[in-house]
């Protein structure tokens, strides 16, 4: 008897339809957010930036260490036009939510697929080995040229001096550049990892990971910004020079991974991935019949990266503190806007900036860990975890636990790291302790986001994730804000804008004391809420 295997690629028209239908909200949310976040921030510069002496002022500020390492390495500070504003201040910036939002779109569309045993069914009928990767990258690359085209429309009919339809066309290429290569690293981790969870954090910390890179080598060594998919999308000088090259290198590294993630497909079964899942003890230990031994147990691996990441990338921006004092020796304007601040050493009103940013980074752990469970009730593998001796309330705050507690380890772990570093490179003790502060003091704007969590997945457990608003606005604040001179009541809603900016300015316990009680309240709120809702399933 002859069996018959379908082409690779059969059906795949059918599962790409499948695919945008299931798509048909997230995609106008992503694309109309990223939109209107552009559009409202370029429409504020001409009256916030009138004469081409305003404008200069601003590149004096743009060509520091600090907004190097947080934007990019402001090409045409010369003459700060309105399009170089926008490319150097803001690529950088969006570059990482349409990376997230291309990670995010192909491991929901292969990956998760698998883990839920709908992969499996699908497979069951007329459909080739690659019809599922092809779909879901296919509906990832429409999301990304559609929002090229609607920001090249956008931006180019603003009619703002210098921002152009060329430059807005490069612009918006480039932003749909890094996304196309992320979606392909996705196709890629979603081989190797059997869980989705696993397979996106991946993906999801290798944007961090390009973004440290265009960093470093923004700062100092040029050849680390080319290792950077965001790297790249700056170097097209979009607004300035204009050339489009580094697009091709893009698109280049993009079709090589799609081509590993489809020979990597072809050496594993549906619902298994290349990197085998370690088998557990026969027998569980004591520790592991308890809650909070059975949250740390699911959240060991989470824990152990994100704190190794982050003390990594704390002692990366560390390494680069010795580089700001030269910088401000030679650059009277920055001496001029320090005093002007407060008169603080720009070494520590640099290491405090980078502090808050990592800081907002930090907090993903928190909000990963709480959202952890919503994926255990859904799969329903909560259920029968609940049907034994652990409560409800115990298998809440186990996971609780580990996400506050983690939070604090992860933010020490980063501190420690910036600290180490910046204290080797410029002989200064003191940044050790001041840093360590200061990551500690960082700690209840962390906890705030993680209760915040907590509160949705207790209240309206499908919007758990809409606490990621709480992270997408800090960081729009926090590195956007300074741009568009925000009124003071939009960043006080940032948690993170309260804190006390150590080691630069003097410590304050008041605020800290009530960020604190905000997350203790949101806490409560939300293991009420778990306490008086039923489980679900999908």
């Amino acid at each position: 008897m002859t069996t018959l295997v379908a082409p690779p690629v059969t059906g795949v028209g059918t599962l790409l339809r499948f695919a945008l239908r299931r798509e048909r909200i997230r995609i106008p949310i992503w694309v109309g957010a990223l939109t209107l976040t552009t559009v409202s921030t370029v429409a504020g510069f001409p009256g916030l930036y009138p004469t081409a002496a305003s404008r200069q002022s601003r590149a004096a500020l743009m060509d520091s260490p600090a907004a190097t390492a947080m934007s990019g390495p402001g090409f045409g500070l010369g003459d700060y036009t309105y399009g170089a504003m926008l490319a150097n201040e803001m690529i950088g910036f969006l570059a990482i939510f349409v990376a997230l939002m291309s990670v995010l779109m192909v491991s929901r569309h292969t990956r998760h697929e698998e883990e839920q045993g709908r992969a499996e069914l699908i497979r069951a009928g007329v459909v080739g080995r690659h019809a599922s990767l092809t779909a879901a990258l296919a509906v990832t690359v429409f999301a990304n040229l559609l929002l090229a085209v609607i920001l090249t429309v956008a931006l180019g009919g603003m009619g703002i001096e210098t921002i152009g339809w060329g430059g807005s066309a490069l612009f918006a290429a480039s932003l749909a550049m890094v996304g196309i290569v992320f979606a392909a690293v996705a196709a890629v981790s979603a081989q190797v990892f059997e869980h989705g969870r696993a397979a996106s954090g991946i993906a999801g910390g290798l944007i961090g990971v390009a973004y440290a890179l265009r960093a470093a080598g923004d700062m100092g060594i040029d050849s680390l910004s080319w290792l950077s998919p965001i790297g790249w999308a700056q170097r097209t000088k979009s607004y300035v020079d204009g050339t489009a090259w580094p697009l091709l290198l893009g698109l280049v590294v993009a079709a090589a991974l799609v081509a590993a993630a489809y020979a990597l497909s072809l050496q594993r079964d549906v619902g298994a991935g290349l990197r085998q899942t370690r088998p557990g003890a026969a027998g569980a230990s004591d520790v592991l019949s308890t809650s909070l031994g059975f949250a740390l147990r699911l959240h060991r691996g989470a824990l152990i990266g994100w704190t190794s990441a982050m003390f990594l990338f704390g002692a990366m921006y560390g390494s680069l503190a010795a580089e700001v004092e030269t910088f401000v020796e030679s650059n009277p304007e920055m001496q001029q806007f320090i005093q002007q601040v407060g008169g603080a050493s720009f070494t520590k009103s640099w290491l405090a900036a980078i502090m808050s940013m990592l800081a907002m980074v930090c907090s993903v752990f928190g909000i990963l860990a709480i959202a952890r469970m919503r994926t255990e009730e859904t799969s329903g593998r909560a259920e029968p975890a609940l049907s034994t001796a652990l409560t409800r309330t115990g298998w809440v705050a186990g996971h609780l636990t580990v996400a506050l507690a983690g939070g604090a380890a992860v933010m020490l772990a980063c501190g420690l790291g910036l600290g180490l570093s910046a204290m080797a490179s410029t002989g200064d003790s003191s940044l050790l302790t001041g840093l360590l502060g200061a990551a500690l003091t960082y700690v209840p704007a962390v906890w705030l986001a993680t209760g915040l969590a907590l509160t949705l997945f207790g209240l309206l457990p499908g919007a758990v994730h809409a606490a990621w608003a709480v992270l997408v606005y800090a960081l729009f604040v926090g590195m956007i804000g300074p741009l568009l001179r925000l009124p003071g009541w939009l960043n006080d809603l940032s948690p993170f804008f309260h804190v006390p900016q150590l080691p630069a300015a003097d410590f304050s316990a008041t605020p800290v004391v009530l960020l604190a009680a905000v997350a203790a309240g949101l806490v409560a709120v939300g293991f009420a809420g778990v306490r008086q809702r039923d489980l679900e399933s999908v």
